[in-house]
């Protein structure tokens, strides 16, 4: 089993990779295996809504969005840590997720999915909340803590004080790979959901 961790901070070793790191120490003690993928650093662009994704089956902007889908069509559960820019997550991580999530055609059905948000004061809430609007579109059960989850920290390192924020941390990986391992036996006992055609409709006609 397998999570992969997407650390969307332009700073590799700031207070996401933090959060994100302490959330792998316990995967790892779980035997979840965990990647992390720093992406916060790259030149990602948005989606500009070609459709060429429909017929070449992947993003037609070859960069870190292609990689990462890769990874999450191999993993069980994904991990989106972004810091809060003006009470949202930052513009890198949102446009990697809006093109991973339209242009990634495989199935995400029960792939587990969490959103972590570090913020030096307030937004966090409003960060995690449209973080998680791209595991509920896709079918995808979302890991709870024992708290939003959020840490605090504003210098690189500072959110190492933030206590209860990193028990947050543990507190959603060990729930988060809980729900991975009894979604593996549900699959194998059950089978997944059964699905619709889906019905697509309009507000305008």
């Amino acid at each position: 089993m397998k999570v992969l961790l997407i650390n969307g901070s332009p700073r590799k070793n700031g207070n996401t990779a933090l959060a994100l790191e302490e959330m792998r120490k316990v995967f790892e003690a779980e035997g979840v295996e965990a990647e992390i993928v720093h992406v916060g650093n790259q030149p990602i662009r948005g989606c500009v809504g070609c459709g060429g994704c429909a017929k070449k089956g992947r993003c037609v902007f070859d960069d870190a969005v292609n990689a990462v889908a890769e990874k999450f069509e191999a993993a069980d559960g994904l991990v989106v840590g972004s810091p809060v820019y003006y009470a949202g997550p930052n513009a890198t991580v949102q446009a990697l997720m809006d093109r991973l999530f339209y242009s990634a055609h495989f199935d995400k059905t029960m792939k587990v999915g969490a959103s972590v948000a570090v913020c030096r004061r307030g937004g966090a809430s409003a960060t995690f909340d449209r973080l998680n609007k791209y595991f509920t579109i896709a079918g995808m059960p979302v890991a709870s803590s024992q708290y939003w989850n959020s840490v605090h920290g504003g210098a690189p390192g500072e959110a190492a004080q933030d206590e209860e924020g990193l028990q947050t941390m543990r507190a959603l990986a060990r729930n988060m790979a809980f729900l991975i391992k009894s979604i593996a036996l549900g699959r194998e006992k059950y089978g997944l959901p059964q699905k619709e055609e889906h019905a697509w409709t309009n507000f305008i006609r």
